[in-house]
């Protein structure tokens, strides 16, 4: 199980709170909205208010997150930065998305600036293209998907994102 806030393009417009849960290799997320005060003070560290009325007013995840984070302690670890392109095929909800520019950063103060300091995970040139589908993937884009030198793998953006800071002397 991790915890991860999650925004697009560097931008407070929509800002995520996740959770996902692997259970039997299959992964499920659950989300809760966030606003930018709320951001700022997780990201600093810093634990939302657990007064009875602010509380209750938090979505369900939100609630659980914070106490989490006052039981456990928790504090932000890395950044993860990418681009992504993303592709949508509505039959079996299937979610092709290539990533590339893969980052990772520590500089927390500076969350939603595009220009905060990272440093690249992955050679230059390299992209990771992920598949995922709820139920079945269509038979025309598994044999396009088995051609060329592709290679199936699990991967962890967040993972090389913290051994990246683990290695530095």
């Amino acid at each position: 199980m991790k915890y991860r806030i999650r925004i697009y393009n560097y931008s407070e417009k929509q800002i995520t709170l996740e959770k996902k849960i692997k259970v039997h290799g299959m992964t499920r997320k659950l989300s809760a909205p966030l606003t930018r005060r709320q951001c700022d003070r997780l990201i600093q560290g810093k634990n939302l208010s657990m007064k009875q009325e602010e509380f209750e007013s938090y979505p369900k995840l939100l609630q659980e997150f914070v106490v989490w984070i006052a039981v456990r302690q928790g504090r932000p670890k890395v950044i993860v930065a990418y681009d992504r392109i993303p592709y949508v095929y509505k039959q079996g909800n299937v979610r092709i998305t290539i990533d590339e520019n893969i980052q990772s950063s520590k500089d927390f103060i500076h969350f939603f600036e595009r220009d905060m300091q990272k440093s690249p995970i992955l050679p230059k040139g390299k992209v990771l293209l992920e598949v995922k589908y709820d139920e079945l993937l269509p038979s025309f884009l598994k044999e396009r998907l088995e051609i060329g030198k592709l290679q199936q793998t699990t991967f962890s953006k967040y993972y090389l994102c913290r051994r990246f800071f683990a290695m530095e002397p």
